[in-house]
Formats: C-alpha cells, sequence, structure tokens
C-alpha cells in the first residue's frame, strides 16, 4: 500500500509536467474546448517554431543563461571564502559580520528595490545585464553563508591542523582538503541559486527595460496578448524555459539529500 500510494503521489506530482507538455503541442480551441487534459489529438509542432522565431524566446534564453550562470558562479565563490573565514576565525569581528549578513535574509525584496534602482543608476549599470548580476550575488548570499556555515563548522579542524604539520599552506589546504568535502553542499546552492535566479521577475522588471537584454520571465510576460493570444506558441515556450531547470535538478539531485543531512539547513 505504500508503494501504491508512493506511485499516485508521483503521478499527481508529475502530471502539472505533463499537461504542460501537451498544452505546448495544441490549438486553441484544443486547449479550452476539446481537449483540454489529455494528450494532443493533432500534436501541433509548429507551436516550438513560432515560440523561437515569433517571440524570440532563444534571446530572452541566452540573457537568462548568462545571467544566471554568472550570478551563481560568483555568488557561490564569494561565499565560500566569506563563510569559511567566519566559520573558523571565531572572534568579535568575524561573530558581528555573520550576524550582520544573517540579518539581510529578514529584509525584504521590495523594501530595497527604490535604493537598489538609484544605486545602479549611479554606478552606470542601467540597461545592463550587470544591473542584475551584481543584486542577484548580494540577495542570495545570505543564503549560501546560512548553508555553508553549518557545514564548515561540522568539519574537523583536525583535518586543518594535519595539512598545515605536513607543509601545506592555506590554499594547498583548502582546495586539497576543505573544498572536496563540500560537493553536495555546493550542489544545494547550484539548484537553489540557479532557480532563483533563472525565475526572479520583480527587480528584472524595474531594471530592465531594453528588449534586447531581458530575461526569459519578463519575455514571457510579453507573449500574452491584449486581446488575443496563440496559447499553443505561449507554452512551447514555457517548456523550453522549464528544461534548464529541471536537467539540472536531475544532475544534482543525488547530492541534494547529503547535503540537507550536513549543511547548516539542518544545524
Amino acid at each position: 500500500m505504500v508503494f501504491v500510494i508512493m506511485i499516485l503521489y508521483g503521478i499527481i506530482c508529475l502530471y502539472p509536467v505533463i499537461w504542460m507538455g501537451f498544452y505546448s503541442l495544441k490549438t486553441n480551441e484544443e486547449i479550452f474546448v476539446t481537449n483540454p487534459f489529455g494528450p494532443p489529438l493533432d500534436p501541433q509542432w509548429s507551436n516550438y517554431v513560432k515560440a523561437a522565431t515569433k517571440y524570440d524566446i532563444f534571446l530572452y534564453f541566452k540573457n537568462s543563461v548568462i545571467v544566471s550562470l554568472a550570478s551563481m558562479f560568483l555568488g557561490i565563490l564569494a561565499s565560500l571564502m566569506f563563510t569559511y573565514v567566519v566559520a573558523r576565525v571565531r572572534v568579535r569581528t568575524t561573530r558581528f559580520l555573520h550576524a550582520l549578513v544573517m540579518a539581510g535574509m529578514f529584509i525584504p525584496i521590495q523594501a530595497v528595490m527604490t535604493p537598489l534602482v538609484v544605486m545602479v543608476k549611479n554606478l552606470h549599470l542601467s540597461n545592463t545585464r550587470w544591473s542584475l548580476i551584481i543584486p542577484y550575488v548580494a540577495l542570495s548570499f545570505p543564503f549560501a553563508v546560512m548553508v555553508l556555515y553549518g557545514f564548515y563548522r561540522s568539519l574537523p579542524l583536525d583535518l586543518e591542523e594535519s595539512a598545515y604539520i605536513e607543509g601545506a599552506g592555506f590554499f594547498r589546504t583548502y582546495f586539497s582538503i576543505i573544498f572536496p568535502q563540500l560537493k553536495s553542499v555546493i550542489s544545494v546552492l547550484v539548484i537553489y541559486q540557479f532557480m532563483s535566479h533563472w525565475n526572479e521577475f520583480s527587480l528584472a522588471l524595474i531594471l530592465i527595460t531594453k528588449n534586447n537584454l531581458k530575461t526569459l520571465p519578463l519575455g514571457l510576460a510579453g507573449f500574452y496578448g491584449q486581446f488575443s493570444t496563440d496559447w499553443g506558441p505561449v507554452g512551447a515556450a514555457l517548456v523550453i524555459a522549464s528544461l534548464p531547470v529541471i536537467i539540472l535538478y536531475l544532475f544534482f539531485s543525488n547530492q541534494v539529500s547529503d547535503a540537507m543531512a550536513y549543511s547548516g539547513m539542518k544545524n
């Protein structure tokens, strides 16, 4: 009975994704009238062609890939270095810095939108990809520090002390001893940060106005017409937009459970 219940639950969870795939291959009439829930009776593969040509889906896709990957890489790199210092050097200054960064998790994004727009304008970054990358790195930094802090604290100091006794320097110790221990927790950060950057809409809406710099959430919002919408190509665009996140999660999913057990998310 447990397996039957889990299979049914899995089908319920997967059906919205399957339905989106069906929806991307239908006409408006089939979506709303004749066959809203079943597989397409006459698959409209041309919907994907329309999404690529009529709606510039690949332009928005490219922008999202660049912004998401750059923000994810810079954010994880900065949090790895910062958190290692505050976790290992236990003095008043590092404790204060750790508490200050953690306080950033409780600030809603709506509270920083206005000063952020002013700051981006003063730095002459308006309508550039950096106007999204830098805020994304800053806003994702507290979560990454929270996850990494508990993980660093769980690692015994004996590992580093043994390496130092053997003559290894700081960088050799970190990248040869500590960094290989972080595979699972980095996998969690890759998934969560990439997903948050990939799906972010509010900041992109106010910081990007040029069409050739819009990310996928902004581009998808422009697919809906004022009086009528061709919903098949919209569904195809949604499928294309969902693929990177699904593939990324499948690739790193084996590491997630280990990181949940040993990282700061448990502590």
